[in-house]
């Protein structure tokens, strides 16, 4: 095949574990099978990979009647949509600068506590 993945679904008539494992183990080891998965409530078997689904019925045609149902492309994952960075709070903007002039200029900082108008209403504030 061409390298895409298909999705085929077809219906077995499967009745037992043993008859489901077999025919789980025939198809997935044809090459190019992604993944195998069966609900025997609707009897069911689901193929997802780069295979042909006659090769795939040609392997369950000793086991059991398979009829296909559908065969399309397989649904890629959706990508998740990158969120916005949030902005930074210039609260904590300030904090970071102040810490890192504390930091590289200890000695002229030392006498001075750094508060906000937040913090302290009262506070001074020269604009």
């Amino acid at each position: 095949m061409s390298g895409c993945q298909l999705k085929t679904i077809l219906k077995v008539e499967l009745f037992d574990d043993k008859s489901k494992q077999k025919a789980m183990k025939n198809v997935a080891c044809l090459p190019g099978v992604s993944s195998v998965s069966m609900d025997m409530k609707d009897k069911k078997l689901t193929v997802i990979g780069d295979v042909d689904p006659v090769s795939i019925v040609g392997r369950l045609r000793k086991l059991c009647h398979p009829e296909i149902l559908s065969v399309g492309p397989a649904k890629e994952p959706e990508k998740k949509k990158e969120e916005p960075k949030k902005k930074e709070d210039p609260k904590d903007q300030w904090a970071d600068l102040v810490k890192a002039y504390q930091a590289y200029n200890p000695h002229y900082t030392t006498h001075y506590f750094v508060r906000s108008a937040e913090e302290d209403p009262n506070a001074c504030v020269i604009c």
